[in-house]
């Protein structure tokens, strides 16, 4: 077995900054009650046009490709985590292999939202491990803001997410006890229904109380309808406190995870990136783990919650901050839909 190792990171984030205030020219709101909910001070958002989650993928993979020192045709397999692909399908794994015109080589889409990244991280770290790939590209991105509802009637949702990606480059390493130490996975679909975009979808609804009035017809029709787009249940939804209590929980246990199965102490970690959900879930998690500030890496107030692309956006952000040198304890952990968790320790 081989050990794997990130050899180089990558971000990229659009230009067009919204603020707090920006958002009020949308909806009835504030940077104060947004700030006191989330700590997001700004987002940002990708042209509406010409900018896809694909197109700011390939952004982040060029860095990070140039940074393991090596080309495109060099990499063996993707793995492409999104909540919001280009098409439904096919997913966006294919389309960055054809845009950045690499070899035909395997791509796999990862649908596991705001811990996509982890997922994905854990999916690439077993292909290294094994001997199956030498140069594995990983990456999270998101176009939020083609999809939400900018009213008043959906600002509890809105106001937290922002577009942006990053990737990382997993290659094989032969320097003993560096590099991905492990990464452990949880999930539980007891609350799935919790933090979901119902439709487009093939469920019927069938999971849910209140039932969609469907067209009265033999066959299809059930997809999406105009209804659905009218009354707001085509756009995401989120139960914000059961999401906190939930999370405030998951993620101190599986950092303990990774600890505990590397015989490593919370006081070792040298830098905490959690998962860009709510600056007062990371707070929190902070404080549990007593972990100073200078522990733990937050880039939310810029760019609020960019789902998959946000462990990867601050990693990235961190380590080009010099907040990251070689031989750190770097844990990431990340918890969202579904619900599912997870964490990664790395040696770096």
């Amino acid at each position: 077995m081989f050990q794997s190792t990130i050899a180089g990171v990558g971000y990229y984030v659009p230009k067009n900054i919204y603020t707090n205030t920006d958002l009020t020219r949308f909806m009835e709101t504030s940077d104060e009650w947004i700030q006191e909910r989330t700590g997001i001070q700004e987002r940002r958002y990708a042209d509406r046009i010409g900018e896809t989650t694909t197109t700011m993928g390939i952004e982040a993979a060029k860095i990070a490709i140039e940074r393991a020192n090596i080309a495109a045709q060099d990499v063996d397999f993707i793995v492409f985590a999104t909540l919001s692909p280009d098409y439904y399908f096919p997913g966006c794994a294919v389309l960055l292999q054809r845009e950045m015109g690499m070899k035909e080589i395997g791509a796999l889409d990862v649908r596991n939202q705001c811990s996509g990244f982890i997922y994905a991280l854990s999916i690439a770290d077993q292909f290294v491990k094994t001997g199956m790939y030498k140069n594995v590209l990983v990456v999270g991105s998101e176009k939020h803001s083609f999809a939400l509802d900018y009213s008043t009637r959906g600002r509890n949702v809105s106001v937290i997410f922002g577009d942006g990606a990053g990737a990382v480059v997993i290659q094989p390493t032969t320097e003993e006890g560096s590099g991905i130490l492990s990464t452990h996975l949880h999930s539980d679909g007891a609350d799935a229904e919790k933090l979901a975009m119902y439709y487009p979808g093939a469920s019927g609804g069938i999971w849910l109380e209140d039932q969609p009035n469907w067209p009265d017809q033999e066959l299809g029709g059930m997809f999406m309808t105009t209804e659905m787009l009218e009354d707001g249940t085509a756009f995401p939804y989120m139960d914000g406190q059961a999401v906190f209590k939930k999370a405030v929980v998951k993620f101190p246990e599986v950092i303990a995870e990774a600890l505990a199965k590397n015989n490593l102490r919370t006081d070792e970690i040298d830098m905490l990136i959690p998962h860009q959900a709510n600056l007062r879930i990371s707070q929190f998690v902070q404080k549990t783990l007593n972990l100073s500030d200078d522990k733990v890496f937050n880039n939310i107030q810029k760019y609020g919650n960019t789902t998959a692309a946000s462990i990867p956006i601050a990693l990235c952000e961190a380590w080009e901050q010099g907040r990251i040198k070689k031989g750190d304890l770097v844990c990431l952990a990340a918890f969202g839909a579904g619900f599912t968790w997870g964490s990664a320790l790395i040696r770096w």
